[in-house]
This record gives C-alpha cells, sequence and structure tokens, in this order.
C-alpha cells in the first residue's frame, strides 16, 4: 500500500518551517538543529479576523473545503514579514480533512498488516478509495480473554485533492512543502515520550482536536466543533457589542467570576461547559475502544482557547484530575528575548513547533 505523502522528500533539511494552516489563523516557526535540542530562531501569526464579524469567512471548513487564495496571501504575507531564511516546510493537516477509523487485528507481522488494509480500507474510507491516499499506524496491543493476542490499528486516509490543495497553497506563497501531518500527531510528539497517560485538549477557534496519549504514544483522537469562538460569539450576543470587542472582553477577563468579570464568566461557562463535555464523552469512547488502557492522568490544554484566564482551573474541577497548560517551548532552544512571550506562545504554537520538530529530526 502506498504511503500518503511517500512523494515528499524525505531528506531532514538543517532548518525547516511548521506551518499550522487552522481554521482562522496562520501560525509559523521556524527551527534549526540546536546544541542540545530543537532551536527557534523565529515565530509569527496571522489571523483573519473577518471570521468574528462573519461566522462563515474562515480559512477552513469542516466541509473539506479551504479558502485557497486567502490561505495563499496570509502565509505569503507571514513569511514576508518574518523573514524566513529557510523555504522548507513541513504543514499540519486538522482532523476534519482526515478520515480515521480505528481497525482490530490479530498479532501479525506489519506486511501482513499492510496486505490485508487494502481489502479492509475500501469498507471504512467513505469515498472512493482511488481517490485518497492511505497510512496506518499500530496503537495498541492487547491479549483477549481467550489468550489470542490482538492489535489496534489506525487507519488514516486524506483525499487526494486535499494534498494537492495544500501543495498549490505552498507553491503560491513560495515555500518547499516537505511533508504533510495529522495535528493529532504533531501534539503527540511533543507531549509524549513519558509514561503518565494524557488528554492533550487543543481548544482552536472553530474546532477542539481531543488526543489521548498512552504511554507516550498517540492512541486515539476525536474532533469536536464546540471550540473557542463559541464563548465570543455568547459575549457578542448577550451584552450586544461588536464580536471583535467581545474577543478583547473574553482575553482581558476570563472566567476569574470575582466582581464585575462574574457576569461575563456567568455568560461563557455554559459554552466551556460543552468541550468538556466533549472530552467526557471523548473518555468513555476511548475507554469502549481500549478497555485495557490505563486512565488517564492528567490533561494538557493547548491551542489559544488554553489562554483563556481560568480555565485550568475549572477543567481540573469539572473533569476531576490535574490539568496543566501547555509547555512545549521546554523541549527547543530559543533565544532570550522571547522568553516573556513563552506563556502565552506555549499553547498557541503548539502544532506549529510539533511540525518544526519533525522537520529537523
Amino acid at each position: 500500500m502506498a504511503r500518503p505523502f511517500s512523494f515528499f522528500s524525505k531528506s531532514t533539511p538543517s532548518a525547516c518551517l511548521g506551518i499550522d494552516i487552522g481554521t482562522t489563523s496562520i501560525k509559523a516557526v521556524e527551527v534549526r538543529r540546536g546544541d542540545k535540542a530543537p532551536r527557534v530562531t523565529n515565530y509569527g501569526m496571522l489571523e483573519s479576523s473577518g471570521y468574528l464579524e462573519r461566522a462563515n469567512q474562515v480559512l477552513q471548513t469542516s466541509g473539506l473545503k479551504i479558502f485557497e487564495s486567502q490561505a495563499v496571501e496570509l502565509l505569503k504575507a507571514l513569511i514576508a514579514e518574518l523573514g524566513t531564511s529557510t523555504k522548507e516546510a513541513v504543514a499540519s493537516l486538522p482532523p476534519f480533512e482526515v478520515f480515521t477509523t480505528l481497525l482490530d487485528f490479530p498479532a501479525m507481522d506489519p506486511k501482513q498488516v499492510e496486505q490485508a488494509l487494502v481489502y479492509q480500507a475500501r469498507q471504512y474510507v467513505p469515498i472512493p478509495i482511488e481517490q485518497v491516499a492511505l497510512d496506518w499506524m499500530k496503537v495498541a496491543d492487547y491479549t483477549d480473554d481467550k489468550g489470542f493476542a490482538h492489535q489496534k490499528i489506525l487507519l488514516i486516509s486524506v483525499p487526494q485533492e486535499a494534498i494537492k490543495k495544500y501543495q498549490r497553497i505552498f507553491q503560491g506563497a513560495g515555500l518547499t512543502l516537505r511533508t504533510l501531518e495529522l495535528e493529532s500527531l504533531s501534539l503527540a510528539r511533543l507531549f509524549g515520550g513519558d509514561p503518565v497517560s494524557s488528554i492533550i485538549v487543543d481548544i482552536g477557534s472553530r474546532s477542539t482536536n481531543i488526543v489521548f496519549l498512552e504511554k507516550g504514544i498517540m492512541a486515539w483522537g476525536v474532533q469536536s466543533d464546540f471550540a473557542s469562538a463559541s464563548l465570543t460569539q455568547a459575549l457578542a450576543t448577550s451584552l450586544s457589542i461588536n464580536p471583535l470587542r467581545a474577543e478583547e472582553l473574553k482575553k482581558e477577563r476570563g472566567i476569574v467570576g470575582t466582581g464585575p468579570n462574574q457576569d461575563i464568566a456567568s455568560i461563557m461557562v455554559p459554552f466551556l461547559d460543552a468541550i468538556v463535555n466533549e472530552v467526557k464523552k471523548a473518555q468513555f469512547g476511548y475507554r469502549e475502544q481500549f478497555p485495557a488502557a490505563s486512565n488517564a492522568e492528567r490533561v494538557i490544554l493547548a491551542g489559544g482557547g488554553a489562554n483563556l484566564l481560568g480555565i485550568e482551573n475549572y477543567f481540573e474541577k469539572e473533569i476531576g484530575m490535574p490539568v496543566v497548560k501547555a509547555s512545549p517551548f521546554v523541549k527547543f532552544e530559543y533565544p532570550p528575548e522571547i522568553v516573556p512571550f513563552v506563556p502565552e506562545l506555549n499553547p498557541l504554537m503548539s502544532v506549529a513547533l510539533g511540525l518544526g520538530m519533525k522537520g529537523v529530526s
């Protein structure tokens, strides 16, 4: 079975751009090989604020549509502003661009798995198999109650048209797209690698990506349409204010819930609860799919929504386990002048940093 991105270059450059094209923004980091760890030498973000005024003005939608011309212009502007020294790039694929299916196989050689998947894929991929690129990864081993060994296989299929769109966007921006990767895998690269079972909750503007890590490896992931923009729209509607002002209030006040902030918090909390409930629902689904998996020990909040004041304490109270904000910069070297900005950048740039790490490793 052909790998989905095998036609991209496999060589490893000394510097690479990790580029995360989200639903309303484009984030980029330039990463080089460092002395002891990858080194961040440049970073930036451009946001399309039009979505605050017009709900349908986004860069990508869950209907598998990406607005190429706007994405190209924003990406060109961002790269020009950063003045990057490399044109090599690794980009992310959001969950709604990818079809994933969890399959159960008896223990067998990887070549046998690949041969079996050729036939299995046609049953699970919702579009003609000739129109997708396929990949797979083993995410778990287990033994059933009769003593037979099994393995869980995550089947990944990406529409060929989606791949071509990304190629056109990066070519239009004057960049060389070396490879594409699922957002979930970029996050797992950053926050995996230790034995603590974790749930990554990546709260973007228009979607929330929930990823389960078992023994430091991505095991499963789901995507929800409840996200940060819902809180902004709730404020705008309830207070009869411009959505741009509502976004400012959300960032300034958060859900601390004391004094004059209490009314603002009470407006946003029901929509934050929707995200919390999606995490709880995902936990239930994960336990059904992986009954032998250990219970999660922590939640890692990533994405722009993780910078909401008070969100860590609220999640911890509602989910009942330790909650931490993503801190991917600890795995990188970076210039001292960006130290004051790192706390805010940590969750915002998580996916882009994971992509940059892949590009130079």
